[in-house]
């Protein structure tokens, strides 16, 4: 005896906050809602409308883990050629483009953890938010950028599944999101970079865009500077 099962799959075209179902609710909702910066085109929204709307009490929403890390990197050879070479382009000073070109982080590849979001208890608001962060140099070098990267998880499976975007993973397309500083930091082993981060979506006219502003200080042994630098992910 033959036993067949037939499964249909029903594709809906059109944005979620406009679509409706044929059924009330649903058990499962699976999305990949993330952008650079794990926040950048804020797709999380859509994922929480239909989470409220259609989910079932006790029903999923995969992934369902998502934290957002920063970390600090030496980087003179890249920061020279992308915002250095402002000072002089084929004769010219064009200087004054530097602090335009710091404000746009790039996008690249190149354990401290900023923020953890939980997508089935997490509202809409949640994700603008300020961090505390605080960086401990684990050698003697000298800071150009910090860099931001995230991971998800999806922990409501039978065996716990997930990945990362970090650094020292397997590159992907969302590679690493890099912030580079005004000053070059040297600092010593031991020494403390402390701050916070605050990440916002102040753009009406484009609500998936990204302001991010950054503050830091660092009392170190050759270099002793707090300041605040601000971001926008376009």
């Amino acid at each position: 005896m033959f036993v067949f099962i037939v499964v249909v799959i029903t594709v809906l075209k059109g944005k979620i906050e406009e679509i409706e179902l044929s059924i009330p609710k649903v058990d499962v909702i699976i999305s990949e809602w993330m952008g650079y910066f794990l926040l950048f085109e804020n797709m999380l929204d859509s994922v929480l409308y239909a989470r409220n709307k259609w989910l079932v009490d006790g029903g999923g929403v995969l992934p369902d883990k998502a934290s957002l890390f920063l970390t600090a990197i030496e980087d003179s050879e890249y920061k020279e050629n992308k915002i250095e070479f402002w000072n002089s382009v084929y004769g010219f000073d064009m200087s004054c483009i530097k602090k335009k070109a710091m404000m746009e982080p790039l996008v690249d590849t190149v354990d401290p953890k900023l923020i953890t979001m939980d997508i089935s208890k997490m509202s809409s608001g949640d994700a603008s938010f300020t961090a505390p962060f605080k960086l401990v140099a684990q050698r003697n070098d000298y800071i150009h950028a910090l860099v931001a990267y995230f991971d998800v998880s999806f922990t409501m499976c039978h065996k716990l599944l997930g990945f990362s975007t970090g650094p020292k993973s397997r590159a992907t397309h969302w590679k690493q999101t890099v912030m580079y500083l005004e000053d070059v930091l040297t600092i010593c082993e031991g020494e403390t970079i402390t701050g916070s981060m605050s990440v916002s979506y102040n753009n009406k006219k484009n609500p998936r865009d990204v302001d991010i502003k950054l503050s830091y200080s660092l009392d170190g042994q050759h270099s002793k500077i707090s300041r605040t630098q601000h971001y926008k992910m376009r």
